[in-house]
């Protein structure tokens, strides 16, 4: 008998050790080896969990329930009003909402603005980022017109905050949803049919997909713990080896990894990853991630951040966590406009907004500029040369070579159409020109002697319809107002 405690004594301590080496995606395997009987192992395994949830329960103190979390982005909501927007984008297996906060200087509204998500949580025991996306909010709220980058992100950018994606997990203690699924593991993947059939996939993980249909993310990035590390794509490989494995964008991405590492208290110091990223496949492949699925299908150039050694610290920990983390998440928030190419493109025929394409040569990786204003923004690692090329169907596509230096860079397009072999143009947004029929009734209603008046009005009518076209350019031009140097090009 004392063999037996003993050994369950050891048992559980090597699984308690095991645990917190998991962070953002290793998994416990089910299966057991040994002489134990499966009975044995299912009342060990039980205990185990138990004492697990106790221990987790304890440690929750201080840190905000579901309902103090939604209390406090209440809160937040009416106090910070001419600054932000209070959604919810679904609902947990259980009901409760999955609150965001956006904030800019004009929430829900429509801007030639890049678009920045932070979602927390995703682990249900994994809570710091859910307590850390909170302070970010209240202190963008009140340092707006006081401080330069809060006033530079409220201003420039449209900000979304999910602090937390799994309160159902959150409530259970647990690391799954309430249907003990992984949310990390339930998006499609691109090596694996995995996660294929939409009826099969978590609610949680359906409204994170749908959101991305509703709103163009240029970047995001997911809070965990376990580690302290920057982690990007890709985070998976074709044959499931563990070596790097990297995306189209990973120049980019490496330089967005380390703006967050390199900004934090002590990432950057790391002895385990070097300059505190790493490429996910590298450390350790895992498939059905939401970071690579972002990237690949929505063009959300995704972090996955490990902000806290520990899963679930003690929530005294919280304010040094903070302070640990606040300028990294500021950095990497504001490097949307601090770096990168941004622009517009539009029709050479009527100056109208053209939703084309923009690609990088050599990057195998295309983003869509919008409907309503044909804006794009890029990420891009500064200090290189690039070749951007735009692409409309119906239009010939134009690109250029930049020499992308540490600050933004405005890069617009104006496409002209195609010419079919009649003579006629593919495509055309507006007609700004007097067909052979309306010039005839001009003509007609003008006869006679007064035929040079009909020749001025349509000459005056043609260079009106000039002055048009370059006001409609120039005005969508002024509305990007990025603070800090830039170079500006039109092509």
């Amino acid at each position: 008998m004392k063999f037996l405690f003993s050994l369950l004594f050891l048992s559980l301590n090597f699984s308690s050790f095991f645990y917190y080496t998991i962070a953002r995606g290793g998994e416990r395997s089910s299966n057991y080896s040994g002489f134990m009987s499966s009975s044995y192992l299912g009342s060990a395994r039980h205990l185990f969990e138990e004492n697990h949830f106790q221990k987790l329960d304890k440690l929750a103190h201080g840190y905000m329930t579901n309902y103090d979390l939604e209390k406090a982005i209440t809160a937040f909501g009416r106090r910070c009003a001419n600054i932000s927007r209070i959604y919810s984008i679904g609902k947990s297996v259980e009901g409760v909402p999955l609150w965001v906060m956006e904030i800019s200087d004009k929430p829900g509204e429509e801007e030639v603005e890049p678009a920045f998500k932070f979602i927390g949580n995703v682990h249900g025991d994994e809570p710091v980022g859910r307590e850390l996306l909170l302070l970010l909010a209240n202190w963008l709220c009140d340092n707006y017109k006081k401080d330069s980058l809060a006033t530079l992100i409220i201003d420039n950018v449209h900000l979304h905050i999910l602090p937390s994606m799994n309160p159902d997990g959150f409530s259970l203690r647990r690391r799954g949803n309430a249907n003990n699924i992984d949310l990390n593991r339930d998006f499609p993947d691109q090596f694996f049919p995995m996660n294929d059939n939409l009826d099969s996939r978590q609610p949680e993980t359906k409204a994170v997909m749908s959101w991305l249909k509703r709103i163009r993310f240029t970047a995001s990035a997911s809070l965990h713990g376990g580690a302290l590390v920057a982690n990007y794509p890709w985070d998976g490989t074709q044959d499931k080896r563990k070596i790097y494995y990297a995306c189209p964008d990973d120049d980019t991405f490496r330089f967005m990894a380390s703006v967050y590492s390199r900004s934090h208290y002590n990432m950057s110091l790391s002895e385990e990853f070097q300059g505190g990223i790493t490429n996910g496949a590298s450390w350790y492949p895992i498939y059905g991630g939401m970071q690579d699925w972002n990237y690949i299908h929505a063009g959300c150039f995704e972090l996955t951040l490990e902000i806290s050694d520990n899963k679930w610290p003690a929530a005294n920990e919280l304010p040094t966590l903070w302070e640990f983390n606040k300028m990294s998440m500021l950095n990497l928030v504001a490097s949307l406009v601090k770096t990168g190419i941004h622009g517009k493109i539009f029709s050479s025929d009527c100056g109208r907004p053209l939703h084309a394409s923009v690609a990088i040569k050599g990057i195998n990786s295309t983003i869509k500029a919008s409907h309503a204003f044909a804006d794009y923004h890029r990420m891009l690692a500064p200090g290189q040369r690039y070749e951007v090329i735009a692409t409309m169907p119906g239009y010939k596509s134009k690109n250029t070579c930049v020499l992308l230096g540490e600050e933004a860079m405005t890069v617009d397009f104006i496409l002209d159409p195609e010419i079919a072999s009649n003579g006629n143009l593919l495509k055309s947004g507006c007609d700004c020109s007097l067909n052979n029929k309306s010039r005839f009734k001009l003509v007609e209603f003008l006869p006679g002697p007064h035929w040079e008046v009909s020749l001025i009005l349509v000459s005056i009518l043609v260079f009106l319809c000039f002055l048009f076209k370059r006001r409609v350019i120039f005005n969508h031009s002024k509305q990007r107002q990025l603070v800090g140097p830039k170079r500006s090009v039109v092509i």
